[in-house]
């Protein structure tokens, strides 16, 4: 079980003495015994962990719920109760006010994929995971009678949506890709496929467009897209599959509204005018009016097209803040429903009204006060700014005197807007600062942000990281650990070796760390369709730059910091060998990381529901101020 396996690629030999646990039946007792030993080592912190979840649990409104929206006769909405983890789904109608599905019902862990009303109000269709693995069950429920048909379609994904009395849905093949449309009938109990994606390089999702009129099918991996329209069952595609051009759509009751990055790098909508400097997120129609999503200068904004030629943009009300559009299903509506709020503000809900700009505050969750959100830009070697939003309470200064929690991700082009967090709250609290950097890899500053931390250029995600922790230690904060989760797991294990020196801890969450491995494995999940994010190790030059950086390739010795890796033996993303590996090769070198490993339910972004998520937090958040203060 223990023997070494000596891979050989390119004239290279990597001798992989943990290969072995890439068996699960091999690892599994391995893995309970490394649950067992996290416990035993975090026991003496039991108190101030309790103390901490009993804060952030004080911060959590007894019930949470949504702000409601119309969709045909009802208005829905969603809530958490008193004592429960997951959550209800609810409509109301002339003082009543239905209980639609309840999530609780489905035990310890569940995750909601698709939830989807129909057109004519009568069914919900809607998709759970009860594992972590996110291969959900689909199901239909009558909604008069409040009981599921007995069909259960096993194998589904996240997206789906409703045409012509049939429901449109995705399914995975055997390593998670969403590789097919099919489509139910439930008055007929009729099953059919749509359409079957067979490059592997891509993945599907599907959407019912709020005007009616279309159904749309995208096929996409990291720079190429195509996109079909939906009529009778049969897809006719709108675009056709030109490499390196993506292009996406929604439709009016005209037609369809496409944006594409051909001939703008940045996305531009066909026929309207690109400006310089922003990049355009989502385009979503009304009657009359067209929504853009999309960022300025590190910033969140909408821009709001009228067909009559006005045009007007909604900013978030707070620095370093988010907005964006949510709960809109209609579309011949007079008003939309946006959110905003940030590290430091609450979540607040607003109407808007589409031909004035007027808006109106729906909702606002409980307020805080007392904490403040700013800008930092660092600079990086290569003359690059690096975004960096900074939180702290008012009475804590940015003079050098108080330690920080850096963040950072910087993968896929993702974006990570800010989002007030009672857990989070609870470690400002302690007198420590919050910092989430904006590396390169990541959407903040656009698309060409993204390309800057991709393929070979991987390593800017790390040496972007480091200058941001450089030029908080240069009089801003007195000491730093840092966290990430997934890729930004990566990104933490790859600096902590890389510069140990300036971390009092770190946080590696299911951690992406065995990367030539990996993506030379096509059997598993997310390999073929993401060589196009990290490279195709079976090219000798893409295999140089990831071995070059690879951490499990590069495991590092001497005085290393404080480690937390954390890992799940459901999780399809990272599968758990990955982080375990890794824990091992550091033990064989003197290192003594801790390892949190989930091995039941539980899933790649830690326990589901909001108390399970508060004492999760907890635990990583007393490991982080321990260290900080020891330091």
């Amino acid at each position: 079980m223990t023997h070494p396996v000596v891979h050989k690629l390119h004239g290279i030999e990597r001798i992989d003495d943990h290969a072995w646990m890439r068996d699960p039946e091999a690892v599994r007792d391995v893995l309970i015994s490394e649950r067992r030993r996290y416990e035993s080592r975090i026991a003496h912190t039991a108190p101030f962990r309790q103390h901490l979840a009993a804060i952030m649990a004080g911060r959590t409104p007894e019930t949470e719920s949504s702000v409601s929206w119309r969709h045909g006769a009802f208005v829905y909405y969603t809530q958490i109760v008193t004592g429960r983890e997951f959550g209800e789904f609810r409509r109301k109608r002339d003082g009543s006010d239905e209980l639609l599905l309840d999530l609780d019902a489905f035990g310890e862990y569940v995750e909601l994929g698709v939830r989807e009303v129909s057109p004519d109000e009568r069914w919900l269709a809607y998709s759970v995971d009860v594992t972590g693995d996110e291969v959900y069950e689909l199901r239909f429920r009558d909604l008069d009678s409040m009981q599921d048909l007995p069909i259960r379609i096993d194998g589904t994904y996240y997206t789906g949506g409703w045409a012509d009395g049939w429901f449109y849905y995705t399914v995975v093949d055997e390593v998670y890709r969403p590789c097919e449309v099919r489509r139910y009938n439930l008055e007929t109990d009729t099953d059919e496929l749509v359409l079957r994606e067979g490059d592997r390089k891509f993945e599907l999702t599907i959407k019912a467009t709020r005007s009616g009129t279309h159904l749309l099918i995208t096929a996409a991996n990291r720079d190429t897209t195509e996109v079909w329209s939906v009529v009778d069952g049969l897809p006719e595609s709108v675009g056709g599959r030109r490499p390196g051009i993506e292009y996406r759509c929604d439709a009016t009751l005209d037609g369809l509204v496409t944006w594409t990055d051909d001939g703008h790098s940045e996305f531009r909508v066909v026929g309207v005018p690109p400006l310089p400097g922003e990049r355009i997120h989502e385009v979503d129609c009304f009657d009359g009016y067209k929504v853009l999503t999309l960022r300025r200068g590190g910033d969140p904004l909408l821009r709001v097209l009228g067909d009559d030629g006005t045009s007007y943009e909604v900013h978030p009300p707070v620095p370093c803040g988010r907005i964006a559009l949510v709960h809109n299903a209609e579309y011949l509506t007079e008003t939309v429903i946006f959110e905003t709020g940030s590290y430091s503000e609450p979540t607040q809900w607003w109407s808007l009204t589409l031909a004035t700009g007027d808006r109106e505050l729906l909702k606002e969750n409980p307020r805080h006060d007392g904490y403040v959100s700013e800008r930092l830009w660092a600079p990086a070697p290569d003359g690059a700014v690096i975004p960096i939003t900074v939180v702290r309470r008012t009475d804590v200064p940015l003079n050098g005197t108080a330690p920080c929690l850096l963040y950072g991700y910087g993968a896929y082009e993702a974006v990570f807007d800010p989002t007030w967090d009672a857990a989070l709250s609870a470690f400002l609290d302690e007198g420590a600062i919050f910092a989430h950097v904006g590396v390169r890899g990541g959407g903040e500053m656009g698309r060409a942000w993204w390309q800057a931390g991709r393929l070979s250029r991987k390593p800017t995600t790390f040496t972007d990281h480091i200058a941001a922790a450089e030029h908080l230690l240069a009089g801003r904060v007195s000491r730093i650990a840092t966290r990430g989760l997934s890729a930004g797991g990566l990104l933490q294990a790859a600096v902590y070796g890389m510069r140990p020196d300036l971390w009092a801890a770190v946080v590696a969450e299911v951690p992406f760390v065995d990367v030539v491995t990996t993506m030379l494995d096509d059997t598993i999940p997310l390999t073929v369709n993401e060589w196009d994010e990290w490279g195709d190790p079976h090219r000798v030059e893409d295999f140089t730059w990831m071995l070059a950086y690879s951490p499990y390739d590069n495991i590092p010795a001497g005085d290393l910091p404080p480690l937390l890796v954390t890992g799940a033996v459901n999780d399809p993303r990272v599968l758990v060998h990955e982080p375990a590996k890794w824990v091992a090769a550091l033990r064989a070198q003197g290192a003594d990381p801790l390892f949190r490993v989930e091995v039941e339910d539980g899933g790649h972004s830690g326990p589901p529901g909001r108390y399970a998520h508060l004492h999760y937090e907890a635990e990583i958040f007393s490991f982080v101020l321990d260290a900080l203060k020891k330091t």
